[in-house]
């Protein structure tokens, strides 16, 4: 029969008498160290608190198991009584529960510290990447409610094909023709869409056609893009440590990356002053170069660059000029109702009489429909190769 949970109030003491005399964790320890607080020291009792303290020190705590199912993406912690998981349908209620919010801040710090960086009340947030590539943000209570927040992004343990992503409905057969003429055509594009749209994934399957002969360099804020390729080199930015200093930015890493001879410069998501350097690379022959950029939809992808290019201190004018020279297709993608990711939209970027760029759609691609032409499809058939 398996003993119930510890309450939490005799995890704190044996926690705080094991924390008195350093040794392992073991189940030995734990039986002492429940005799000396005059507790119940049954077999099922010392196992169930050992185990309990395990999963506080190695992994991450109760949340391993859920980072381990399969298809999962994303962990979400809304404070100790609300943890969700999302494994490519939207967001599901686990039944995972935390004893009190101290336990999701310890877990949080213990995740952060593994990482090298502090959380605590000076600085109560932090976004960290862990040695199996998990992506974690934290931010503690009181800033956060209803308490402490964990957010874990897991990494793909592949990459999808294109084929397979064609199985199961994120592209259809003719947006894959399309997608492949893309790369094999060195077009420079963009994949836009929302968060959890897809577009690592999709950036991903996409280099992974890229011919072997060339050489990918990926530069990146959180190391995520892993394509099937026999010649990548990658850049990862690095935030400051506790005191302040070390911190590498992606528009260095931008400037780095184009000394390293790449036949494709990749940014894994343009989310700041990096966008002045990399519309510079595809505008001084560096043909195919590619990202990723948060937008509502492919229309919005020039204001989008816009605005990140004047944050870094570019001219709309300059801005405009540079993007029209420099881009030739947005691929967005949009999550639809029933939690799919869908490519909704191939656009085009086209300059009109004022110098300023938009994006004409070129392609559309309905749920359950066939795909259908728009004002940019001639403009697009003339970007691809014949």
């Amino acid at each position: 029969m398996t003993a119930p949970a510890p309450a939490p109030e005799v995890l704190d003491e044996v926690r705080d008498r094991l924390a008195t005399t350093p040794g392992p964790l073991t189940p030995q320890r734990v039986a002492t160290a429940l005799r000396e607080a005059g507790r119940p020291v049954g077999d099922a009792t010392v196992l169930a608190v050992h185990e309990a303290l395990r999963r506080e020190v190695v992994g991450a705590g109760p949340l391993e198991p859920l980072l381990r199912t399969p298809g999962v993406t994303d962990v979400l912690v809304n404070g100790p009584d609300a943890v969700y998981l999302d494994r490519g349908a939207g967001l599901e209620p686990t039944g995972v529960r935390f004893p009190d919010d101290a336990a999701v801040r310890r877990l949080a710090q213990r995740l952060a510290a593994t990482a090298g960086r502090r959380l605590d009340e000076a600085t109560p947030y932090v976004d960290v990447r862990l040695a199996d590539g998990t992506r974690c943000h934290a931010v503690l209570a009181p800033v956060a409610r209803p308490g402490t927040l964990v957010s874990l992004r897991v990494p793909r343990p592949r990459v999808f094909t294109l084929e397979e992503l064609v199985a199961c409905g994120t592209v259809t057969a003719e947006g894959a023709r399309l997608l492949a003429a893309v790369v094999a055509g060195r077009l420079a594009f963009l994949v836009s869409g929302g968060t959890g749209s897809g577009k690592t994934t999709v950036l991903g399957a996409l280099l992974s056609l890229v011919p072997a002969e060339e050489r990918l360099v990926l530069v990146e804020d959180a190391s995520e893009l892993r394509p099937d390729h026999p010649h990548v080199v990658a850049l990862e930015s690095r935030p400051p440590n506790v005191e302040g200093a070390g911190a590498i930015g992606l528009r260095e890493l931008v400037r780095q990356g184009l000394r390293m001879r790449p036949d494709r410069l990749v940014v894994g998501e343009v989310r700041g002053a990096e966008v002045v350097e990399l519309l510079a690379a595809l505008n001084t022959g560096h043909e195919g170069g590619c990202g990723t950029l948060h937008a509502n939809s492919a229309a919005d992808v020039p204001a989008r660059l816009e605005a990140l290019a004047l944050a870094a201190g570019v001219g709309r004018e300059a801005c405009h000029s540079q993007l029209a020279a420099a881009l030739d297709v947005v691929l967005h993608l949009r999550r639809g109702a029933d939690g799919v990711r869908r490519l909704a939209e191939v656009g085009v970027p086209v300059r009109g009489r004022d110098g300023l760029v938009s994006v004409e759609a070129a392609v559309t691609f309905p749920p359950g429909g066939p795909p259908e032409p728009g004002p940019g499809a001639d403009t697009l058939a003339r970007r691809l190769p014949p």
